[in-house]
């Protein structure tokens, strides 16, 4: 069998940028950290050195509800972090995309590729997301 789960990477990736507000570094950060069920400020910090340098990138993911603390700092131990339920959805939901669900097409706030008076570049994209997703459609068919 034929993989090409990354055909649409890009377009997914765009569509989940402007979907949660994220920068690039961000959503490679946090999909690093998908696997890791805890982590310290140092495995983020080991990973985040391969980033565009971001000192309050941690501060701002944390203040932004994508990774909550699961331990807190406590004499000599450390404190632990892990992703947010809302942060794991997304990711999950990433997946799902690269797996051919579609890209909701809906322009009431669900996508915002969708809505009206976008950027030149979004409306490129939501070209692509209509196509993608029509393909998508046709394989199901099949």
């Amino acid at each position: 069998m034929k993989s090409d789960y990354l055909k649409y990477w890009r377009v997914v990736r765009y569509y989940v940028k402007a979907k949660y507000n994220l920068s690039q570094a961000d959503l490679d950060i946090l999909l690093f950290l998908y696997s890791e069920s805890y982590f310290s400020r140092d495995k983020f910090a080991e990973f985040d050195s391969l980033l565009s340098w971001n000192e309050t990138r941690f501060d701002k993911l944390l203040k932004d509800g994508w990774v909550v603390t699961f331990r807190e700092r406590k004499g000599n131990r450390r404190a632990l972090y892990e992703l947010s339920f809302k942060c794991k959805r997304m990711i999950d939901s990433i997946y799902k995309k690269l797996n051919g669900e579609e890209i909701s097409e809906s322009d009431n706030g669900t996508n915002p590729i969708f809505a009206k008076n976008v950027k030149y570049t979004d409306r490129r994209y939501k070209n692509m997301i209509v196509s993608m997703n029509k393909e998508i459609r046709e394989k199901k068919r099949a």
